[in-house]
């Protein structure tokens, strides 16, 4: 019995913690995330209950499921209905040397079998690292299950040096994609300076520093130089709205 309640007291106290959290990120109205918090406190106090054989104790904790089911359904519902509004704002924050935010990480869920258009705003596609990622975020698009036709790139021209490696390299990409049946569509601005990612889903995605958020890995064999969930990344911001009007005109 002894050892039965020290495997459950972690359990209570990790419950406890989450839902405590969960409540005062919704008293921020900080939606998205207590949400996330109230279904991980939820399922903890589930099992729990599952090895709880007092009936007092069952039937308060059935109880406090209950109450915070009922908030977390309440609040999947306004999410919901932000969505459908076109009101939907979830910001990420990138800390320095964070890792785990490769381009499926943070795009793949917003990626369906209903996008086949997708806009690209980023003035800095020119050196060989930002082409190598422009790269990997459309292979991503290639892999996932996403049936895109047409990809827009809208940057700016590299006026140096490298204004010829940038030319070639963006033509290899238009190159190969085409093999896949997706055009690539350039675009250059000497003016632009928002970066911005569109799907004509409805989810559009702004990354504070573009696709270049990753910071330069260590060596050629050094872990997350091919696997970006391993790469650390620079500082930046990203925020996910969801909107029936991104395509610009």
């Amino acid at each position: 019995m002894a050892a039965r309640n020290s495997g459950q007291q972690p359990h209570g106290v990790a419950a406890s913690t989450l839902l405590k959290r969960a409540v005062e990120l919704d008293s921020d109205s900080r939606y998205q995330e207590a949400f996330v918090c109230y279904q991980e406190g939820i399922d903890m106090l589930l099992q729990l209950l599952k090895g709880t054989k007092d009936s007092a104790k069952k039937c308060h904790l059935r109880q406090k499921i209950s109450d915070f089911m009922d908030r977390a359904e309440e609040i999947k519902k306004f999410l919901e209905q932000e969505k459908e509004d076109g009101k939907y704002h979830k910001q990420i924050k990138i800390e320095e040397n964070a890792t785990g935010f490769s381009y499926e990480s943070l795009f793949q869920q917003y990626l369906n079998a209903a996008v086949t258009e997708v806009w690209i705003e980023d003035p800095y596609i020119r050196h060989t690292h930002q082409l190598y990622n422009f790269l990997r975020f459309c292979e991503m698009l290639v892999k996932l299950p996403c049936k895109v036709k047409t990809i827009h790139l809208l940057t700016s021209m590299d006026e140096g040096i490298g204004k010829g490696q940038q030319i070639s390299g963006l033509e290899e990409i238009r190159e190969s994609l085409c093999k896949h049946g997706i055009e690539l569509e350039i675009e250059f601005s000497s003016s632009i300076h928002d970066r911005e990612i569109r799907f004509n889903n409805g989810w559009m995605i702004k990354i504070g520093r573009g696709l270049d958020y990753f910071k330069k890995p260590q060596g050629r064999f050094a872990l997350g130089y091919c696997d970006f969930d391993l790469r650390p990344c620079h500082e930046t911001t990203v925020d996910i709205f969801h909107t029936r009007h991104t395509k610009k005109i």
